[in-house]
């Protein structure tokens, strides 16, 4: 099964403790399948998602749509420590830069590097 069978939501697939294999998607946890194989769990995950899609129907509710497939404008606000955001505008000054372009930078370095987590 691929990305798409799930409308472009990411699919995670692992081992319990009991030994059954669980499928979920990864943006919509809650839409999830156990399976004695990892491509029953998935069989089963594909008829919960068309399930679940069904039921947004008849409840007139929109069906999600995964991040992957949306479309983005390249614009967010963010709310920060002004201290935060003191020394930020002092780096791009320094820098000769905007403060959007400094910020777009660290944001796109974290991204690559993996250390957008802050955790």
């Amino acid at each position: 099964m691929t990305k798409d069978e799930f409308d472009g939501f990411s699919i995670e697939l692992f081992r319990d403790d009991d030994g059954d294999w669980l499928a979920h998607l990864e943006e919509l946890p809650n839409v999830s399948a156990f399976g004695s194989s990892p491509e029953e769990a998935l069989k089963e995950l594909k008829e919960a998602w068309e399930a679940m899609k069904e039921s947004y129907i008849c409840h007139n509710e929109p069906i999600p749509v995964a991040p992957a497939k949306k479309e983005y404008s390249g614009q967010f606000n963010v709310r920060i420590d002004r201290r935060i955001h003191r020394a930020l505008a002092v780096e791009a000054a320094q820098a000769g830069i905007s403060l959007n372009a400094l910020v777009a930078q660290k944001l796109s370095l974290a991204v690559r590097t993996g250390t957008n987590h802050p955790n």
